[in-house]
Protein backbone atom coordinates (compact mmCIF):
# COMPACT_ATOMS: atom_id res chain seq x y z
CA UNK A 1 0.00 0.00 0.00
CA UNK A 2 1.23 3.57 -0.93
CA UNK A 3 0.17 6.34 1.40
CA UNK A 4 0.28 9.99 0.14
CA UNK A 5 2.23 12.18 2.06
CA UNK A 6 2.92 15.84 1.59
CA UNK A 7 6.48 17.26 1.73
CA UNK A 8 8.43 20.40 2.42
CA UNK A 9 8.36 22.43 -0.68
CA UNK A 10 4.38 21.56 -0.81
CA UNK A 11 4.86 19.05 -3.14
CA UNK A 12 2.96 15.62 -2.80
CA UNK A 13 5.35 12.11 -2.42
CA UNK A 14 3.65 8.52 -1.54
CA UNK A 15 5.04 6.43 1.12
CA UNK A 16 5.65 3.01 0.24
CA UNK A 17 4.85 0.62 3.10
CA UNK A 18 6.40 -2.33 1.74
CA UNK A 19 9.61 -0.77 1.24
CA UNK A 20 9.55 1.19 4.09
CA UNK A 21 10.58 4.21 2.15
CA UNK A 22 8.98 7.29 0.74
CA UNK A 23 9.22 7.66 -3.03
CA UNK A 24 10.49 11.47 -3.06
CA UNK A 25 12.19 13.23 -0.51
CA UNK A 26 10.10 14.54 2.40
CA UNK A 27 12.87 17.82 2.69
CA UNK A 28 11.06 18.31 -1.02
CA UNK A 29 9.77 15.62 -3.65
CA UNK A 30 9.55 19.06 -6.89
CA UNK A 31 12.74 20.27 -5.45
CA UNK A 32 14.52 17.21 -5.17
CA UNK A 33 13.81 15.92 -9.07
CA UNK A 34 14.57 18.92 -10.04
CA UNK A 35 17.51 19.95 -8.52
CA UNK A 36 19.37 16.02 -8.96
CA UNK A 37 17.38 15.02 -12.63
CA UNK A 38 16.98 18.00 -14.29
CA UNK A 39 19.23 20.43 -13.43
CA UNK A 40 22.47 18.13 -13.00
CA UNK A 41 21.41 15.12 -15.60
CA UNK A 42 19.24 16.96 -18.31
CA UNK A 43 20.86 19.78 -18.96
CA UNK A 44 24.15 18.84 -18.71
CA UNK A 45 23.39 16.18 -21.48
CA UNK A 46 21.52 18.63 -23.65
CA UNK A 47 25.11 20.43 -23.58
CA UNK A 48 26.54 17.20 -24.11
CA UNK A 49 24.97 16.13 -27.03
CA UNK A 50 23.49 19.28 -28.59
CA UNK A 51 21.13 19.17 -31.25
CA UNK A 52 20.39 15.61 -31.22
CA UNK A 53 17.53 13.45 -29.72
CA UNK A 54 18.31 12.46 -26.02
CA UNK A 55 17.50 9.01 -24.32
CA UNK A 56 16.91 8.08 -21.29
CA UNK A 57 16.75 5.15 -18.82
CA UNK A 58 15.32 5.72 -15.38
CA UNK A 59 15.65 3.03 -12.63
CA UNK A 60 12.89 3.40 -10.86
CA UNK A 61 10.05 5.26 -12.58
CA UNK A 62 7.68 5.04 -9.27
CA UNK A 63 5.26 8.18 -9.50
CA UNK A 64 6.59 9.51 -13.04
CA UNK A 65 7.82 12.78 -11.28
CA UNK A 66 10.98 12.76 -12.98
CA UNK A 67 9.65 11.87 -16.48
CA UNK A 68 6.98 14.55 -16.26
CA UNK A 69 9.29 17.38 -15.30
CA UNK A 70 11.82 15.67 -18.40
CA UNK A 71 8.82 15.85 -20.69
CA UNK A 72 7.76 19.09 -19.97
CA UNK A 73 11.42 20.75 -20.02
CA UNK A 74 11.96 18.60 -23.41
CA UNK A 75 8.54 20.46 -25.00
CA UNK A 76 9.96 23.72 -24.01
CA UNK A 77 13.29 23.66 -25.26
CA UNK A 78 12.35 21.46 -28.46
CA UNK A 79 14.27 18.72 -27.75
CA UNK A 80 13.66 14.96 -29.25
CA UNK A 81 13.37 12.45 -26.14
CA UNK A 82 13.01 8.78 -26.35
CA UNK A 83 12.45 7.75 -22.38
CA UNK A 84 12.39 4.28 -21.17
CA UNK A 85 11.64 3.78 -17.05
CA UNK A 86 12.03 0.69 -15.24
CA UNK A 87 9.39 -0.28 -12.51
CA UNK A 88 8.91 -3.90 -11.24
CA UNK A 89 5.73 -2.49 -9.58
CA UNK A 90 4.09 -0.18 -11.03
CA UNK A 91 1.58 2.20 -9.34
CA UNK A 92 -1.95 2.54 -10.43
CA UNK A 93 -3.78 5.34 -12.54
CA UNK A 94 -5.44 6.45 -9.43
CA UNK A 95 -2.53 6.60 -7.08
CA UNK A 96 -0.40 8.59 -9.54
CA UNK A 97 -3.58 11.17 -9.85
CA UNK A 98 -3.18 10.91 -6.06
CA UNK A 99 0.01 12.88 -6.00
CA UNK A 100 -1.71 15.60 -8.02
CA UNK A 101 1.41 16.37 -10.00
CA UNK A 102 -0.58 17.95 -12.65
CA UNK A 103 -0.38 21.05 -11.21
CA UNK A 104 3.68 21.11 -11.89
CA UNK A 105 3.14 20.67 -15.60
CA UNK A 106 1.42 21.78 -18.89
CA UNK A 107 -1.94 20.32 -18.77
CA UNK A 108 -1.65 18.30 -22.17
CA UNK A 109 1.82 16.85 -20.64
CA UNK A 110 -0.38 15.43 -18.00
CA UNK A 111 -3.08 14.45 -19.57
CA UNK A 112 -1.14 12.48 -22.13
CA UNK A 113 0.82 10.70 -19.64
CA UNK A 114 -1.80 9.73 -17.37
CA UNK A 115 -4.43 8.89 -20.29
CA UNK A 116 -1.33 6.14 -21.85
CA UNK A 117 0.38 5.24 -18.98
CA UNK A 118 -1.06 1.54 -18.87
CA UNK A 119 -0.28 1.29 -22.34
CA UNK A 120 3.11 2.46 -22.15
CA UNK A 121 3.60 -0.39 -19.08
CA UNK A 122 2.92 -3.09 -22.58
CA UNK A 123 4.53 -1.18 -25.38
CA UNK A 124 6.34 2.42 -26.36
CA UNK A 125 4.08 5.55 -26.62
CA UNK A 126 3.92 8.99 -28.45
CA UNK A 127 2.74 11.16 -25.97
CA UNK A 128 3.78 14.55 -27.48
CA UNK A 129 5.32 15.01 -31.02
CA UNK A 130 8.95 14.06 -30.88
CA UNK A 131 8.46 11.76 -27.24
CA UNK A 132 8.79 8.94 -26.47
CA UNK A 133 7.59 6.62 -23.55
CA UNK A 134 8.53 3.13 -22.61
CA UNK A 135 7.81 1.82 -18.92
CA UNK A 136 9.44 -1.62 -19.00
CA UNK A 137 7.30 -3.62 -16.19
CA UNK A 138 10.34 -5.68 -15.13
CA UNK A 139 13.07 -5.89 -12.53
CA UNK A 140 16.53 -4.83 -13.26
CA UNK A 141 18.23 -8.03 -13.60
CA UNK A 142 15.88 -8.91 -16.33
CA UNK A 143 15.92 -5.62 -18.50
CA UNK A 144 17.76 -5.90 -21.43
CA UNK A 145 18.14 -3.24 -24.63
CA UNK A 146 18.99 -3.07 -27.92
CA UNK A 147 20.30 0.68 -27.71
CA UNK A 148 22.37 2.81 -25.66
CA UNK A 149 21.55 5.71 -23.51
CA UNK A 150 22.56 8.92 -23.06
CA UNK A 151 21.10 9.50 -19.86
CA UNK A 152 20.84 7.07 -16.82
CA UNK A 153 18.21 8.34 -14.15
CA UNK A 154 19.21 6.03 -11.04
CA UNK A 155 16.10 6.26 -8.63
CA UNK A 156 15.97 3.45 -6.60
CA UNK A 157 15.06 3.83 -2.87
CA UNK A 158 17.71 3.96 -0.85
CA UNK A 159 20.86 1.42 0.03
CA UNK A 160 19.31 1.56 3.48
CA UNK A 161 15.83 -0.13 2.38
CA UNK A 162 17.20 -1.81 -1.02
CA UNK A 163 20.85 -2.48 -0.80
CA UNK A 164 20.47 -5.09 -3.76
CA UNK A 165 20.03 -1.91 -6.07
CA UNK A 166 22.98 -0.94 -5.10
CA UNK A 167 25.41 -3.32 -5.02
CA UNK A 168 28.53 -3.32 -7.36
CA UNK A 169 26.92 -5.85 -9.99
CA UNK A 170 23.84 -3.78 -10.42
CA UNK A 171 25.73 -0.72 -10.37
CA UNK A 172 28.31 -2.39 -13.17
CA UNK A 173 25.25 -3.59 -14.84
CA UNK A 174 23.66 -0.67 -15.15
CA UNK A 175 26.59 1.50 -16.64
CA UNK A 176 27.08 -0.84 -19.39
CA UNK A 177 23.15 0.74 -21.15
CA UNK A 178 25.12 3.93 -21.18
CA UNK A 179 26.87 5.15 -24.62
CA UNK A 180 30.56 6.67 -24.39
CA UNK A 181 30.02 10.27 -23.04
CA UNK A 182 26.35 9.16 -21.33
CA UNK A 183 25.52 10.41 -17.69
CA UNK A 184 24.58 8.78 -14.44
CA UNK A 185 22.89 10.63 -11.78
CA UNK A 186 22.01 10.03 -8.42
CA UNK A 187 20.69 11.78 -5.77
CA UNK A 188 23.18 9.15 -3.39
CA UNK A 189 27.32 10.04 -2.92
CA UNK A 190 28.92 6.97 -0.96
CA UNK A 191 32.14 5.85 -1.25
CA UNK A 192 31.40 2.53 -2.38
CA UNK A 193 28.76 3.51 -4.91
CA UNK A 194 32.24 6.19 -6.02
CA UNK A 195 34.40 2.91 -6.19
CA UNK A 196 32.20 0.65 -8.37
CA UNK A 197 31.32 3.53 -10.80
CA UNK A 198 34.90 4.18 -11.25
CA UNK A 199 36.04 0.37 -11.71
CA UNK A 200 33.26 0.46 -15.03
CA UNK A 201 35.05 3.52 -16.56
CA UNK A 202 33.10 6.30 -14.99
CA UNK A 203 34.32 10.27 -14.16
CA UNK A 204 33.19 11.05 -11.22
CA UNK A 205 31.78 14.14 -9.86
CA UNK A 206 29.94 15.70 -6.75
CA UNK A 207 27.69 18.38 -6.72
CA UNK A 208 26.25 19.76 -4.46
CA UNK A 209 22.84 17.55 -3.15
CA UNK A 210 19.04 18.79 -3.00
CA UNK A 211 17.52 20.22 0.06
CA UNK A 212 18.36 17.98 2.80
CA UNK A 213 21.37 16.49 1.67
CA UNK A 214 25.08 17.54 1.25
CA UNK A 215 25.80 16.45 -1.97
CA UNK A 216 24.93 14.18 -5.14
CA UNK A 217 26.48 12.27 -7.29
CA UNK A 218 26.86 12.49 -11.57
CA UNK A 219 29.61 10.42 -13.16
CA UNK A 220 30.64 10.58 -17.11
CA UNK A 221 31.30 7.37 -19.03
CA UNK A 222 34.98 7.86 -20.42
CA UNK A 223 36.18 6.26 -23.88
CA UNK A 224 37.91 2.76 -23.31
CA UNK A 225 41.39 4.34 -23.81
CA UNK A 226 40.51 7.18 -20.92
CA UNK A 227 39.46 4.31 -18.40
CA UNK A 228 40.71 4.53 -15.03
CA UNK A 229 42.67 2.05 -13.77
Amino acid sequence: MNIITPTADGSNTLYNETIGEHYHSKHGALQESKHVFIDAGLKHAELSFPGQPISILEIGFGTGLNFLLTSAYAAEHQLMLNYTGIEAYPLTREELNSTQYHQFVPEGIWNDFIGQYEQALITPVTLLPYQELTIAHTKLNDFTSSTLFDLIYFDAFSVQHQPEMWSDEVIGQVCTLLKTGGIFVTYAITGKLKRALKSVGMKIEKLPGAPGKREMLRAVKLPAEETEL
